[in-house]
């Protein structure tokens, strides 16, 4: 099996970021704090505890250069936090909402972050260095629902953005006091802060996790209606493909490779995608023990499942229904995975390990160095 680190450290976990020398892990345990665990002698050990936030956090990043935490919150707030000694100190982000944020995410050069919201707003937030504070500016009446995913394209001005209203959109974050003019690139170089460049109404339900690929030539996002969507050269005429999957719908999405993707959400195994040599995108196995169908034949397996629907029994729960042949066998995580976080070199376009968390409180570390079947899209 790919995984080669499993550790529960909470009853369920809402997020996860790695320290850039990926010796301290933070996570929430679905309340609202965040505590910071190291690894001391081969066990792992709670180092510090963050309280600030008045409910439940809902996004974690951890910037790889800077060594800044930033967090969102149920609570409408935002702090990014220092380490000046021994201590986390916070320093309060005023985002101006009136709803839960929602996700939180570093843009590549760290000097911007992107917070989605419930109130249907983008905040892109940057540091003053004259008033010593970070301030936001708002993306408003783009989204006609909850913004649930951002992710930055890597010339650090494109943002792309999913959302319950089922459409994926990418705008321009350009902000002349913090982006230097040499990095404009393409047609980001003529756009304003919060213009719209493209608008994709792929999905018919709600949008979810959104990655770009390490070069930003692809992006990838998932709908609610189990189906990931991949697209090609973003702009006027982009090329968009999707593929449809039995299992249940995915949350989270992450590129490996220009080739291979992995993605992560209800069916608790992650699930391994990757594009053959003309570009088409195909769903390629699970990357934990595969889900092991009964040989022998189960007579009235579909009406037991109907009952068990009736009765309200979770298709991955305790039961006594023998019959069930689609409870996954052996799988690491036993409930929803909700995040998946890159645990290779910054900067390599390409990665070999990454790491999950769940709604069943475990952290998992995978490893694809042995997958001899995946090396090719590497």
């Amino acid at each position: 099996m790919a995984a080669v680190e499993v550790h529960r450290f909470a009853e369920c976990i809402t997020c996860h970021a790695w320290s850039p020398d990926r010796s301290m892990l933070a996570f929430c345990p679905n309340n609202n704090e965040v505590h910071i665990y190291t690894l001391m002698q081969s066990k792992w050990e709670k180092l510090h505890v963050l309280q600030k936030h008045d409910q439940i956090i809902s996004g974690i990043d951890w910037s790889s250069r800077s060594n800044k935490i930033v967090t969102s919150s149920h609570d409408r707030n935002s702090y990014v936090w220092n380490l000046e000694g021994s201590e986390w100190v916070p320093t309060l982000v005023i985002l101006r909402l009136n709803r839960a944020a929602l996700c939180v995410q570093w843009s590549p050069k760290e000097n911007k972050f992107a917070v989605g919201s419930g109130a249907k707003t983008v905040c892109i937030c940057y540091y003053e260095q004259e008033n010593n504070w970070w301030v936001s500016k708002l993306i408003r009446k783009r989204h006609d629902s909850s913004v649930t995913s951002v992710a930055w394209h890597p010339n650090n001005i494109l943002l792309a953005t999913t959302s319950t209203d089922g459409k994926c959109r990418i705008f321009s974050t350009y902000i002349k006091v913090v982006d230097a003019k040499e990095s404009k690139t393409g047609s980001s170089s003529d756009s304003k802060f919060g213009e719209l460049i493209l608008q994709l109404d792929l999905s018919s339900c709600w949008a979810f996790g959104v990655r770009w690929s390490p070069s930003g030539n692809t992006l990838a996002y998932v709908g609610h209606n189990s189906m990931i969507y991949f697209v090609d050269e973003v702009g006027p005429s982009p090329l968009a493909q999707n593929v449809a999957f039995r299992d249940l719908p995915l949350r989270d999405v992450l590129f490996l490779s220009e080739r291979l993707v992995i993605g992560v959400g209800f069916d608790c195994n992650p699930m391994v995608f990757a594009a053959d040599e003309r570009g088409i995108w195909s769903f390629i196995r699970f990357l934990g023990e595969r889900k092991i169908k009964s040989s022998a034949p189960k007579y009235g397996s579909q009406l037991s499942g109907a009952f068990r629907t009736l009765y309200g029994q979770p298709k991955h729960g305790l039961s006594n229904d023998t019959n069930d042949h689609s409870r996954p066998q052996g799988t690491i995580h036993e409930n929803c995975i909700n995040c998946i976080v890159p645990l290779g070199t910054s900067g390599s376009s390409k990665g070999m390990r990454f790491s999950t968390s769940g709604l069943d409180g475990k952290v998992a570390v995978w490893d694809l160095e042995n997958q001899a079947d995946l090396s090719e899209y590497l």
